[in-house]
């Protein structure tokens, strides 16, 4: 009976040894195929930073990629373009001219210079093209296929006004294959984001793509300087852009032609006198973002329109790609805003007067306006790009 127990305890032992066994290794079996998977299933991101398609692992250049899900969701907030800021590591956008004329910096370096023929040695490629102007880089920023951002010097590639880095990007473009979104987004003061993509094939080799957005907010900041007071004044816009592509694909021969437009009212940045406690960075008890003293707020606005065309020729030789690229720009723009921010001139050197001024000292009474009449870009790129085997290749061009 002894004996019988004690096989009994030893069988139930062995059977839970081979049971812990056989669970492990089919643990670790189900472990290696998930690995595996995981493995196999890595996302393979491909750049443009040398101007050919890439594998970002064999690219030897600082890239940061933002592209998927996570681009739709940072830029569906009916934000402008610098929604990038603080989304790239050392990527800063800013602006002081609104939903325009931003202002790019990488690593640090970068041009606080508010003219609008101010040079920055952050560029902007926008589908192949350079945005030479500060004014073409406040396009809105959708459907895209990618944001690509280099880490300078990049002149070699990609010209002048590089010697800190570049943004780049890149539209999503034509295929055969029908496809379509559309989405809205609703916020706070009637903020809503309006986007819409629709493409597919015409014929076996021409397809086509469109892309629509309209951004609104309603004005909500009320202006309360005494004689000049208007409730929801300030703060707002409506912004609207379309691109419509065509694409062809031969056997040895690609055109893809882009057109595309911008039509932008709205309200410029808005100034507040005296917001800062004096010897801090902290705001007077009394500030409110939704209420400004202005002696003429009704009268900023800020309209902008742009237009323009590339069309990009790819010819596939034997072991080389001939790509001419063509591009057009035009800007109109008008921006006016009250830029000291009160009401009034009571500062040194301002002559006595008997109305209210405020908030606070104003030492200069300033309202002004900039504009360009008419702005136009033509440029012209033409590279030969070698498909060696091998660790060798080269790129020459003109532009």
């Amino acid at each position: 009976m002894k004996m019988f127990k004690q096989s009994t305890l030893s069988l139930c032992v062995q059977a839970s040894l081979l049971a812990t066994i056989a669970s492990t290794s089919t643990n670790a079996f189900a472990a290696e195929a998930i690995e595996k998977e995981k493995v196999v299933g890595i996302e393979v991101i491909e750049v443009t930073a040398r101007k050919r398609v890439e594998n970002v692992q064999e690219v030897p250049v600082a890239v940061t990629a933002l592209q998927g899900d996570n681009l739709d969701a940072y830029s569906s907030a009916a934000m402008d373009i610098r929604f990038l800021n603080a989304k790239i590591p050392s990527l800063s956008v800013e602006s002081s001219f609104g939903r325009t004329f931003p202002r790019f910096y990488m690593r640090g370096l970068g041009n606080s210079d508010f003219d609008l023929n101010a040079s920055q040695p952050v560029s902007l490629v926008v589908d192949d093209v350079v945005q030479e102007n500060p004014i073409l880089k406040g396009f809105p920023v959708f459907d895209l296929e990618r944001v690509e951002v280099l880490g300078g010097p990049q002149g070699t590639l990609f010209g002048r006004n590089t010697p800190a880095g570049l943004v780049k990007f890149d539209s999503a473009k034509p295929s055969q294959d029908f496809d379509g979104f559309a989405s809205l987004s609703y916020g706070s003061k009637n903020t809503s984001d309006l986007r819409a993509a629709v493409g597919g094939g015409l014929t076996d080799n021409l397809s086509a793509r469109i892309s629509v957005l309209r951004q609104d907010r309603d004005n909500y900041i009320d202006n309360k300087a005494p004689g000049f007071e208007q409730d929801d004044v300030l703060g707002g816009y409506t912004d609207q852009a379309l691109r419509l592509q065509f694409l062809y694909e031969g056997d040895d021969f690609n055109a893809l032609f882009n057109y595309h437009m911008r039509d932008l009212d709205g309200k410029p940045v808005t100034f507040y006198a005296n917001a800062i406690e004096s010897g801090s960075n902290d705001l007077v008890a009394n500030f409110n973002r939704d209420t400004v003293y202005h002696d003429s707020a009704s009268r900023a606005t800020q309209q902008v329109e742009t237009e323009g065309a590339s069309l990009k020729l790819t010819f596939e030789l034997d072991n080389h790609t001939v790509t001419s690229i063509t591009g057009y720009e035009s800007a109109e723009l008008f921006s006016r805003a009250d830029v000291d921010g009160g009401y009034g001139c009571n500062g040194f050197g301002c002559p006595p007067v008997d109305f209210p001024t405020g908030p606070g000292v104003i030492n200069l009474s300033s309202e002004t306006a900039d504009g360009i009449p008419d702005h136009q870009q033509v440029t012209q790129e033409l590279r030969l790009t070698s498909n060696l085997e091998g660790d060798f290749n080269y790129q020459v061009g003109l532009f």
